[in-house]
């Protein structure tokens, strides 16, 4: 899109946003628990702004920032991690990543392990857009600043889902064995 017309379209949608009420961690099925999981990167604090490197395709190198969590609860089996942009200027938060199926034993995700020939290999649910992996920030110009807002859930047994499943599946899922869950929110603008 010609970056006139797109930084116009974005200034005109300023207003429009999808609803945070809408992220995973949201969902009303996960409220009894708690938000005790800390995640962290060591490239962005929580609320503030991601380096440009982790931009999605055309605006940076569409790498997935290093994450790192602790304060699992002690019955954990499965990680499922998600994230989501609640400010896209659509009825809901666009999904730029759902990972399902990551073990109990790891302390964190290294740079650009999300990519879906990434090794270890990891179980991918579709993002909003079909996209299987990560899908960095590329906010509309002109939009104003995004939140961009990772979601990780300790589940108190492994996931029995097809491969690469939608999220309203996934989430289905989670809500039947969810013991915590933690949230990182990274920021990102293309002025």
């Amino acid at each position: 899109m010609n970056p006139k017309v797109e930084r116009a379209l974005g200034t005109l949608l300023r207003g429009a946003r999808a609803d945070e009420k809408y992220l995973a961690f949201n969902d009303p099925r996960f409220a009894a628990a708690p938000a005790s999981i800390n995640l962290t990167s060591s490239v962005f604090v929580n609320g503030g702004p991601m380096p440009k490197r982790y931009a999605g395709t055309g605006v940076g190198d569409n790498i997935s920032p290093p994450l790192g969590w602790s304060d699992l609860p002690a019955a954990t089996r499965e990680l499922v991690l998600i994230m989501q942009d609640p400010d896209a200027p659509l009825p809901r938060p666009v999904t730029h990543v759902a990972v399902t199926g990551i073990p109990i034993g790891w302390t964190g995700l290294a740079e650009g392990a999300l990519a879906p020939n990434a090794r270890p290999p990891l179980a991918f649910a579709r993002g909003t857009f079909g996209q299987i992996g990560y899908a960095g920030p590329r906010p509309v110009l002109g939009h104003g600043l995004h939140r961009y807002v990772f979601q990780i859930f300790a589940l108190g047994r492994k996931l029995a889902l097809p491969p690469q499943p939608k999220l309203e599946l996934v989430l289905a899922a989670i809500a039947e064995t969810i013991l915590a869950r933690g949230v990182l929110v990274g920021t990102y603008e293309r002025a």
